[in-house]
């Protein structure tokens, strides 16, 4: 039995279009593999997929939507022959994007999200004919922005102040909380690196309920051209929360939000695509209703048991230098 595995330079993998992405090939075999060569190959590509929610159902028919190629490119590291048994250790070299050469797409930093994901593949082939299996194997690497196009530093979040009050809820709330008042403010950043966290901070100067807990919502606003129409799906990608229990009044909270890497990137706005982030702020209370309701989601919350507070996010990828 033969076993193949690619090994990169780096342990993280993450790699920028213009670096050479060095590596090697590992093969162990028990026996001589007779083979008619060996190729390393890179297809990258934006995948857009519709899955139903605000999704129509022509828009749903459709399904996938044909996927926008980045790269697909491929070295010959090894000519037709045989490798002995034991461990082989083949190098290779590939650079993504060589100077003055003409590119399939633009280079998006990579992305896992729910209807698009960017992922840069890279995949050996040993080819063994027709009476034998091929063997091959498949590793990602994580692609980021060259220092060109990015912004250099030093550059300085933009904060939001924001004041969360009674007036400024869209649904019912409890009379406690619309009679005896309720206040909270703060600021938060709407613009940062993906090397930062998301931070503020927040103070609640009044609040006739007790509070029971106070949640920081990222979400992701993805949205796909399918046909004539934009179909636009926001889902939850993680929650921090900040404080749990009614906090004392006017004590100023820290907000710290780490950001997943794959699970975020630099906001995109391209034709058939775009990738935008929010930030809510949801504060509940302790009361009956929320004991009914222990689940909430951010977008829409339940009546009466909590107030929110919703934050456009741009990130932009910066380089230290």
């Amino acid at each position: 039995m033969s076993k193949i595995v690619l090994k990169f330079s780096r342990s993280n993998r993450i790699y920028r279009p213009s670096e050479a992405v060095e590596g090697k090939i590992v093969i162990n075999s028990l026996s001589s593999i007779s083979h008619h060569g060996i190729r390393l190959s890179v297809n990258a590509s934006v995948s857009l997929q519709v899955r139903g929610g605000s999704a129509g159902v022509i828009e749903s028919f459709y399904g996938a939507v044909k996927p926008i190629t980045i790269v697909n490119k491929s070295i010959e590291v090894k000519p037709s022959g045989k490798i002995g048994s034991g461990t082989t250790e083949l190098p290779f070299t590939i650079v993504l994007k060589q100077t003055g050469e003409k590119s399939l797409g633009r280079f998006y930093e990579t992305y896992h999200g729910t209807d698009v994901s960017i992922q840069y593949l890279f995949t050996v082939d040993i080819a063994r004919g027709y009476l034998y299996k091929s063997l091959s194997a498949t590793m990602e690497v994580i692609v980021e922005s060259d220092k060109a196009d990015v912004l250099e530093r030093p550059i300085s979040p933009e904060m939001a102040i924001f004041y969360i009050t009674q007036d400024t809820q869209r649904h019912p709330l409890l009379p406690e909380i619309k009679s005896g008042g309720f206040r909270v403010t703060g600021r938060i950043s709407t613009l940062c690196s993906l090397l930062d966290p998301i931070s503020g901070e927040l103070t609640v100067e009044t609040s006739a309920v007790p509070i029971s807990s106070i949640d920081i919502h990222l979400l992701r606003v993805e949205s796909v051209l399918v046909g004539e129409k934009i179909v636009t799906e926001t889902s939850l990608i993680q929650t921090t929360q900040i404080a749990d229990g009614d906090v004392c009044r006017n004590l100023t909270l820290p907000i710290y939000v780490i950001l997943p890497r794959l699970l975020t990137c630099p906001s995109v706005f391209a034709g058939p695509f775009s990738i935008e982030f929010k930030v809510f702020i949801v504060i509940s209370f302790q009361s009956e209703l929320s004991k009914l309701h222990k689940k909430s989601d951010p977008r829409t919350p339940r009546l009466w048991v909590s107030i929110s507070q919703n934050f456009n996010v741009e990130e932009t990828y910066l380089f230290a230098s």
